[in-house]
Parts: C-alpha cells; sequence; structure tokens
C-alpha cells in the first residue's frame, strides 16, 4: 500500500510510541514538528544516494542570459532536482563538464541532458524506502517531542540501519555491469 507524507509521518510518530497525525495541521504537538521536519528529512534522504526510482533524465532549458565567467551557457534546473549524477549532449546523461550554480546548471554546451536525482510523489516510494524514511523520521521526531537523547540515539541507529538496508536493495534493481574490455581475458584469446 502506498503512503502518503502524513502516513509516512503517523507511522514513525507511532513507532517513537506518539499519536499518530491525521494532517499536519492538526494543531498537535506532533502536526507541528511533522510539518516543520518531513519535508528537509525525506529530500536529505533522497539526495543521499543514487535511488532507481527517483533517477530522472530531462532536457534543460537554456537560459538567455549567459554566466558571468567560467561557462558559456546556463540552463534551468527542474523544479524537483534534489541532487545532480551527471549531464551530457548527444542524447547522453554523462560525459560533460558543468557546475551547478544555484538553481542553474552552467556548462559549455549547447544543449543538455541531465541526469538527477528528484524528489517524487511519495505514493512512488518503494516498500524499502518507505522503511528508511519512517525511522529516519522517527528519529528526527524524536528530541522535539520526547527529549530524550538516548531514544534519538537509538533511533538515529535505527534509521542508519534502514538507510543501508534501502541501498543494498535498490542496488540489485540495476544491471550488473560487466568487463567490456580487458586486457587479460584478450591476451588468452
Amino acid at each position: 500500500m502506498a503512503l502518503t507524507a502524513i502516513g509516512l509521518c503517523g507511522r514513525a510518530l507511532i513507532k517513537l510510541g506518539a499519536t499518530a497525525i491525521a494532517s499536519f495541521d492538526d494543531g498537535s504537538a506532533e502536526a507541528e514538528v511533522a510539518a516543520a521536519l518531513y519535508g528537509p528529512t525525506r529530500d536529505a534522504l533522497l539526495s543521499a544516494n543514487a535511488w532507481s526510482f527517483a533517477s530522472v533524465q530531462a532536457t534543460l532549458p537554456r537560459l538567455t542570459e549567459p554566466p558571468v565567467a567560467d561557462y558559456a551557457c546556463a540552463f534551468q534546473l527542474p523544479a524537483d532536482f534534489l541532487r545532480a549524477l551527471g549531464a551530457g549532449g548527444d542524447r547522453r546523461g554523462r560525459g560533460l563538464s558543468y557546475r551547478i550554480n544555484g538553481r542553474t546548471l552552467l556548462c559549455d554546451a549547447g544543449a543538455v541532458t541531465l541526469s538527477y536525482i528528484g524528489r517524487p510523489a511519495e505514493e512512488e516510494f518503494p516498500p524499502f524506502f518507505d522503511q528508511a524514511l519512517i525511522a529516519r523520521l522517527a528519529a528526527e521526531f524524536c528530541i522535539p517531542l520526547t527529549e530524550s537523547s538516548t531514544r534519538a540515539e537509538l533511533l538515529a541507529q535505527l534509521a542508519e540501519s534502514e538507510f543501508r538496508r534501502a541501498r543494498q536493495i535498490d542496488a540489485q534493481q540495476d544491471s550488473q555491469p560487466g568487463f567490456e574490455d580487458f586486457t587479460l581475458i584478450d591476451a588468452r584469446a
């Protein structure tokens, strides 16, 4: 079952031993903490790995105003952009030299395809990421709601363990690279 932002926060609050919320503006301390910490925590966890479900490619629109120095062209980053994975041209997502400057990408190419981590809808998160996010949210919510640093440390350890597990599962979603050019194999032939 796909979870919403409220559902993810509710499960994190239950894991913490607090009361689940019905909305971010229901007036409770739990809702206030969840509203303040959910977005930054979600984006930080999404940015922390090249998740297969959050990896996106897009052709960037070129801006009319050129950069002041170092590069010839500037391009507008997508609204859901969190972290760059690579930039390329000629239908490739990698290979260009570039710099991210604010909400723009600077490079010397006339057209750019950006490979990046975007912000998918919560309903698109796979279950392994849901569990990592719930654990991270519980750790983030702990101090403001319980003032227990001991419990916060334990939840942070659990969150790190869930993050590692999610990364391992996600890494299995891709075909494993093989040897394309290996001189020892060629020498045996």
